[in-house]
């Protein structure tokens, strides 16, 4: 027997009319005539090359197996059918996310919910410094990014969603908390702990200092947000952080009452606009858009998802919202 003359419409046609008993009956409730269902029966015995019903259209031995073996693939098919439309949905796949490492104190308060709401959709996380998750970008290795300083080019969709402040920390006792200068001019003698040079923190920081015409005096770079926190607490210098990474262990710091602070910053969800967005990231999308209030603080959101939303709707297109 070759394989390749099973069709599916054979299959589903011999399997109606072991069910039913009956030639006519099968014609009936498959839509076809009488002649066309038995020229069906017909190739099919011929593609196994064996008889498969008696006279009273019960199914010979081998048509027995044969009709277990047809109900075995469609029954497949049925399921694929459903797996199909659940993908198509949304409800069920996978996609991938890019995050900055600042965003990974954010990422968790959206994915939990999306989590619970789609327990179907498996999600891959890559965390790293800008440079890193610019490079994933740059090769569109993942379908969804994080950023707070989003790249550009015309190929680049991105929406912000969450304010992200960047606060003045200092050590607990340091005299500013203290006694307040009349602005950030009379800190600059501090040592400040940077982080690498292209971290969006350190950009936003930089080009503020450079709009007023500051230059910090003494520097330590240090690339990990957690490290530059606890030494802060232990009075290594001064920082300027997201105040999303200061949740813990916040009572420790100071934070100088300076009316130029906290300076402002976004969070970005960033798609490439020349591919096709799989449907469990455009539903992360929508999720976000629609349930942001449920993930965070109030008083961070910005929400200008909806544009984004419009630029990827054409390949997310037969979702549920």
């Amino acid at each position: 027997m070759n394989v390749r003359h099973l069709t599916f419409r054979l299959l589903q046609v011999y399997v109606a009319v072991v069910r039913l008993g009956s030639v006519s009956k099968a014609a009936a409730q498959l839509h076809l005539t009488q002649p066309t269902v038995s020229q069906q029966l017909k190739r099919l015995a011929e593609a196994v090359g064996e008889p498969l019903l008696d006279n009273q259209m019960k199914p010979t031995f081998i048509g027995t197996e044969l009709y277990h073996a047809a109900l075995d693939a469609l029954s497949r098919l049925d399921d694929f059918n459903g797996f199909l439309q659940d993908a198509r949905q949304g409800t069920r796949g996978h996609f991938s996310i890019g995050v900055v490492t600042t965003a990974k104190y954010i990422l968790p308060r959206l994915l939990g919910p999306f989590n619970r709401h789609y327990p179907g959709v498996e999600v891959s996380i890559s965390v790293g410094n800008r440079g890193y998750i610019l490079d994933r970008h740059r090769h569109q290795q993942d379908d969804v990014y994080l950023f707070s300083h989003p790249p550009t080019g015309e190929h680049t969709l991105s929406g912000r969603f969450i304010h992200n402040p960047l606060v003045l920390i200092t050590p607990a006792d340091h005299w500013a908390v203290r006694e307040p200068p009349a602005n950030f001019a009379g800190m600059l003698n501090e040592r400040f702990l940077l982080r690498e040079p292209g971290s969006a923190t350190r950009l936003v920081f930089e080009e503020w200092l450079r709009s007023r015409n500051l230059q910090l005096r003494r520097v330590m770079q240090i690339e990990s947000n957690e490290v530059i926190r606890m030494s802060v607490e232990q009075g290594l210098g001064l920082a300027v952080l997201s105040e999303h990474t200061l949740a813990e262990g916040e009572h420790r710091l100071g934070r100088p009452a300076l009316a130029e602070f906290p300076l402002g910053s976004y969070w970005y969800l960033v798609c490439h606009g020349n591919r096709r967005l799989p449907y469990p990231a455009a539903n992360f999308v929508r999720f976000v858009n629609d349930h942001l209030a449920r993930c965070v603080d109030e008083r961070y959101i910005h929400n200008d998802l909806a544009a984004l939303l419009g630029h990827i709707g054409d390949g997310a297109a037969g979702l549920s919202p």
